[in-house]
């Protein structure tokens, strides 16, 4: 009965969109709206694998085969003169292989970690928009999810106050950050030692200011966090409770092809534990929640993108956090490093698909593997010991797409030591992507 409702849900969008979307494209003027629909299924499995032993937050050693979906409207209004308003309504539902537990790197970047996979709708986003014009020179904005078509100025400040999620506005890489059409590895897509504020679904509510010019810009942002670890109320203590990040972002051409380099440095005010207290008491019973006090985490990242011709563009991420307190809201990853390539198909008469090839080593502070090797557990992972060694990951996928609305993308995904444990695996993942828009 729950899906079928998902179903009707799924229809009434694709015609409210549809209708909307042939009157938005017809104006030969700046538009008033943008409406576009998505909905992606992802099914996923991977064959049973070697397992010395497993504990409450393992990936289960027999093979698993699940299915998750995401629905989402994206309604934008031009309000006035540089101002607007986007709200995002989305159903989500199904699961992840061991209910997105087991591997650091999780390898569905549409699934969150949920008690249920019934479906549910929540708001994804709803937030107001102010430009600021500092300048006469325009660019022109085409019409996109969350994005009005119409001219803007180059040099800019944007002002955005709502619920959103930190990703849409951090971390961008034209080659490796949307999961419903790119990479599926949650280290991937964003970087993974960007433990940012979110709740369980990925959204929080937050303030964002950038200023913008031609060739740079300058972002920052301060959010809520969860109260709890990965958990979906936020914390209203915002004296005390908040996440902060600031970006720089440079752009440039070699040559005739584009290029990018963005570093992002952050900070998680939260009520989180420490590892090095639950380790150093006997009292805590390794249990880090009676360790928890407000306290700061911090981290940095670096991102690279390249266009290398007109068809291949390579990408690359580095991240750090302090790891000292626990992971809180995205990923049990305190280093990480990735490196990718992503290639359009016009070489074998297919320029709208894609072919994508990308590895990823993720792996933990000092005091972080301790606390898992002494039989800890985080909101993700946990064996209930650990003989520590870097999570390895390599991932590739083929998207087809027959049409400019449908793309079916079949993807592997290799994990060595999964959740950073010698004793366990190597995991070998294939999913199954359908992802429609309008």
């Amino acid at each position: 009965m729950k899906f079928a409702i998902c179903g009707v849900f799924i229809v009434i969008f694709q015609l409210a969109a549809g209708r909307a979307y042939s009157e938005v494209v017809s104006a030969p003027t700046d538009a008033n709206w943008s409406i576009h629909f998505q909905t992606t299924t992802i099914s996923q499995g991977h064959p049973g694998f070697s397992a010395a032993y497993s504990g409450t937050n393992s990936l289960s050693p027999s093979p698993e085969f699940d299915t998750s979906l995401t629905s989402t409207l994206f309604l934008g209004r031009r309000l006035w003169h540089n101002g607007q308003i986007y709200f995002d309504p989305e159903l989500a539902g199904g699961r992840g292989v061991s209910s997105t537990l087991g591997i650091a790197g999780f390898p569905n970047g549409e699934i969150y970690r949920v008690g249920s996979s019934a479906p549910e709708i929540h708001v994804a986003r709803l937030y107001l928009k102010q430009i600021f014009s500092l300048g006469n020179a325009r660019e022109y904005l085409h019409d996109d999810e969350n994005q009005i078509r119409g001219y803007i100025p180059v040099h800019r400040i944007t002002l955005i106050a709502g619920r959103f999620s930190l990703s849409d506005f951090f971390d961008n890489n034209e080659y490796s950050h949307d999961p419903r059409t790119q990479f599926l590895n949650w280290a991937l897509m964003d970087n993974g030692a960007w433990d940012y504020a979110a709740d369980t679904t990925g959204y929080t509510w937050g303030v964002y200011l950038s200023y913008n010019e031609k060739n740079w810009a300058l972002r920052l942002a301060t959010a809520m966090e969860p109260e709890q670890a990965n958990q979906m109320e936020l914390d209203t203590d915002l004296r005390q409770a908040h996440g902060d990040q600031i970006e720089v972002e440079r752009r440039y051409h070699i040559g005739k092809h584009r290029g990018a380099v963005r570093v992002m440095y952050y900070e998680n005010h939260a009520d989180m534990g420490s590892y090095a207290e639950v380790l150093q008491n006997p009292v805590y019973n390794m249990n880090i929640v009676k360790t928890r006090a407000y306290r700061t985490k911090y981290g940095f990242g670096l991102n690279v993108q390249q266009e290398l011709t007109h068809d291949l563009g390579a990408f690359g991420r580095l991240g750090w956090d302090d790891g000292a307190t626990e992971s809180w809201a995205f990923a049990e990853i305190d280093r990480t490093a990735s490196i990718g390539a992503s290639l359009k198909g016009a070489n074998w008469h297919r320029p709208a698909d894609r072919v994508g090839l990308a590895a990823v080593v993720n792996g933990l502070s000092e005091d972080h593997a301790a606390y898992l090797a002494a039989g800890g557990y985080g909101f993700m992972i946990g064996d209930g010991r650990l003989n520590y060694a870097p999570e390895e990951i390599g991932e590739a996928y083929y998207l087809w797409q027959p049409f400019n609305y449908l793309g079916i993308t079949a993807d592997f995904q290799f994990v060595n030591h999964p959740a950073y444990n010698k004793d366990r695996g190597p995991v070998y993942l294939y999913a199954l992507r359908l992802h429609y828009e309008i």
